[in-house]
């Protein structure tokens, strides 16, 4: 009879693959030598107002929602990537990024920042045609947020170093003009109510990251373009694209 095994943590650290998928995607925390591991990309969808009606939304406070990117998608700051395949038209959408240290499920909102590791700045670069598309066909929209290079972010800052940034500027230049500027208090669901909705949702893993949400003044990227990200008490992000 065949039986089965459960392979624990260390059964699968030293268990040989048959293909080689590389390093694990990871984050540099600033400061240090040390990684942080990325496990998935959580993004909170249209939680500042003056973006939701900039897409056309109305701006009440109506339950979160979600959308994810692939870890691989990550990109270190400072690099040079190339423009993305099959779009016309793609757009920068500032915002921190919560990295999550110890996981959970059903978190309550007074308990949830006992789960953050630290935070950074990051980009969740947006295929809007693609996305509008799919909007359109009533299709998942998947295809216009999760694609290669698509989450720009920095080095980690740990939050027993900074705290739990609540407020502050939020800003992202475009070949050193701001195209987009906000504060984190603008935010309609807060770091700790997007954490504890998140855990009702599915279990937090250590290694997750979460996009909190974007200010208004999104807005298109073109070859050659130099991405400056900032946010107050956290750290910046530069980014540009090939020519």
């Amino acid at each position: 009879f065949n039986r089965e095994r459960t392979m624990g943590k260390d059964d699968l650290r030293q268990a040989k693959y048959v293909i080689d998928i590389g390093p694990l995607p990871s984050l540099p925390v600033a400061g240090s030598d040390l990684r942080f591991p990325v496990g998935r990309i959580f993004c909170v969808g249209r939680n500042y107002a003056e973006h939701a009606r900039e897409m056309g939304h109305d701006p009440d406070r109506e339950p979160p929602f979600f959308f994810m990117k692939a870890p691989n998608s990550i990109v270190q700051s400072g690099s040079t990537v190339d423009y993305p395949v099959a779009t016309k038209d793609v757009h920068h959408e500032i915002e921190m990024v919560v990295a999550i240290g110890k996981g959970g499920k059903n978190i309550p909102v007074e308990n949830a920042l006992d789960h953050v590791w630290g935070y950074a700045v990051g980009l969740d670069m947006t295929r809007r045609d693609i996305q509008g598309e799919a909007k359109k066909m009533g299709r998942p929209w998947e295809m216009g947020k999760s694609f290669d290079q698509s989450a720009p972010c920095s080095a980690l800052r740990p939050a027993t170093e900074i705290g739990h940034p609540a407020k502050g500027a939020i800003r992202v230049k475009v070949n050193g003009e701001i195209k987009q500027q906000g504060d984190l208090s603008q935010q309609i669901w807060s770091v700790p109510e997007q954490i504890a909705y998140l855990s009702g949702l599915v279990t937090l893993q250590p290694g997750d990251l979460i996009f909190s949400g974007t200010p208004s003044g999104v807005g298109p990227v073109n070859k050659g373009d130099k991405l400056e990200g900032h946010v107050d008490g956290v750290g910046e992000l530069t980014i540009t694209y090939a020519r």
